[in-house]
């Protein structure tokens, strides 16, 4: 009975072969889920909407009013204060620029009270960067910018940068002899700096306002730095020349440009100082007599001997009587311009001279009266 329940048990039990087939991992697409995965591959190797390559998916798409993003959610604003002597030009120009920027979808704000001009975001801004660049436009007007240069910082690719060189000279005539060098005889030197740079440069007061390309801002301000910093803008205006036209060849840009830029040696020129010729004083083998001190100028005036009350007393005495005599002196003075001078009259009279300043006006007068008689005869001939 053992035996024969032991035999319907193995029966009922499945078939476990030793077969190791089942473990491994099944190849693609051959065994047990491979139809599902030769699909999945299928799927995966054929072309997508997004997969030509006509387009550029680095592309940035530009920011117009035909496709404009949304407007901002809270309102943006600026101020920017201007000199009282650029008041009438903005005044002149404003109308200009509030239609300019309307096109935008920007208000503007003229205060002449307080001398400010105020920038802020609608909601019919479409560009939310552009309020930033309004705010660069009113304060490159306010910087002596011509308003057809300043509307050009609104275009996509143009920056600027305000320089403060106050700060960068101590002494007052050097700040103002290197910021000489800068704008050179007849603004050439700024006009070659704006060529080689490719930037509006100017020149204002305490500051250097400059706009142009990212690159080319870069390159002024370090001109305009080492320039304050005692270093002369043509040595940096020829080494920009020199890699502007290496730029320009093809086989020079993967290579090192050491050797072609100047290299300039800093030179120290101390400036000679007059000597002072000392006289030579006759040899004495006896030292100097020795001055006398305060207390024995004193004893010698007799003031050592007087109170504190009394002494008081004698140095008003004293500084009342310096200025009485130097009243005196100031009242000479001013009276002399309104002295008559008698020599110069005496001269004024020909040959002979007038005696008195009567005599001369009479002179005068009798002479425009034949004046007037001669032109009435060539009138009447």
């Amino acid at each position: 009975n053992m035996a024969a329940t032991r035999k319907t048990r193995d029966k009922d039990l499945p078939d476990v072969s030793m077969d190791t087939s089942s473990s491994k991992p099944q190849d693609d697409g051959v065994e047990g889920d491979g139809e599902g995965r030769k699909k999945f591959r299928r799927n995966k190797k054929r072309d997508m909407p997004w997969d030509d390559p006509s387009i550029d998916k680095w592309k940035i798409e530009p920011v117009t009013a035909d496709n404009p993003l949304p407007p901002p959610l809270e309102e943006s604003s600026f101020a920017v204060l201007f000199p009282k002597y650029r008041e009438k030009y903005i005044r002149e120009v404003w109308p200009l620029v509030s239609k300019t920027l309307r096109q935008y979808g920007i208000a503007c704000e003229l205060n002449l009270l307080e001398g400010s001009m105020t920038v802020k975001t609608t909601r019919k801004t479409w560009d939310p960067f552009i309020i930033i660049k309004s705010r660069d436009m009113i304060k490159l007007l306010s910087r002596s910018f011509s308003v057809e240069k300043a509307f050009r910082i609104l275009e996509d690719n143009m920056y600027c940068d305000i320089i403060k060189i106050k700060n960068l000279v101590r002494n007052r005539e050097r700040f103002v002899k290197r910021r000489q060098r800068l704008i050179g005889p007849n603004g050439a030197t700024l006009k070659a700096i704006e060529l080689v740079t490719g930037c509006y440069v100017m020149v204002q007061g305490n500051t250097v306002s400059a706009m142009g390309s990212i690159k080319g801002l870069k390159h002024v301000r370090k001109l305009v730095e080492d320039c304050m910093n005692n270093v002369h803008p043509i040595y940096n205006i020829k080494t920009l020349m020199i890699k502007k036209e290496l730029q320009k060849d093809d086989k020079m840009k993967s290579e090192n440009w050491d050797r072609f830029l100047p290299k300039f040696k800093k030179k120290n020129v101390k400036r000679k100082k007059k000597k002072k010729i000392k006289e030579k004083k006759a040899y004495t083998p006896f030292p100097p007599a020795q001055l006398p001190r305060k207390v024995d100028k004193e004893l010698e005036s007799g003031e050592y001997f007087l109170s504190k009350e009394q002494k008081e007393q004698s140095a008003k005495s004293k500084r009342s009587l310096e200025n009485a005599k130097k009243g005196l002196k100031r009242k000479r003075e001013r009276a002399a311009e309104f002295v008559v001078p008698t020599s110069n009259i005496a001269t004024m009279g020909g040959k002979k001279g007038a005696k008195s300043a009567k005599e001369l006006a009479i002179k005068i007068k009798n002479g425009q009266k034949t004046k007037n008689r001669k032109k009435a005869k060539d009138f009447l001939a």
